[in-house]
């Protein structure tokens, strides 16, 4: 009986964690994420731990990872944007200048 009372529990555990992963990806930075990720993997590669707790924690290890990929690739669009920005000035004070050297 003691065994189905601790199955129910860990079920318990995998649909809150399905739930806490969701808000994590809204709620956690990527400092968060990727410190958090660290020691996922640390725990893994420690080994120790159940079939269970070890699928767990490599379920756990997959949203912070996306976390931090969802951070990375929104840090390369806002760096991509910056960059495209400035090559537009760029070449817009480029053009003016060559109307002003041929105007005079």
């Amino acid at each position: 009986m003691a065994k189905t009372d601790e199955q129910t529990g860990q079920a318990g555990q995998t649909d809150g964690q399905a739930g806490q992963s969701a808000r994590a990806e809204t709620t956690l930075g990527y400092e968060q994420a990727r410190d958090e990720l660290v020691e996922v993997v640390r725990r893994l590669e420690a080994g120790g731990t159940s079939l269970e707790e070890s699928l767990a924690l490599w379920e756990r290890g997959e949203e912070l990872a996306k976390v931090c990929r969802h951070w990375l690739e929104g840090a390369r669009a806002r760096l991509d944007a910056a960059l495209a920005e400035d090559e537009a000035a760029e070449a817009a004070e480029g053009a003016e200048e060559a109307e002003s050297a041929g105007e005079g």
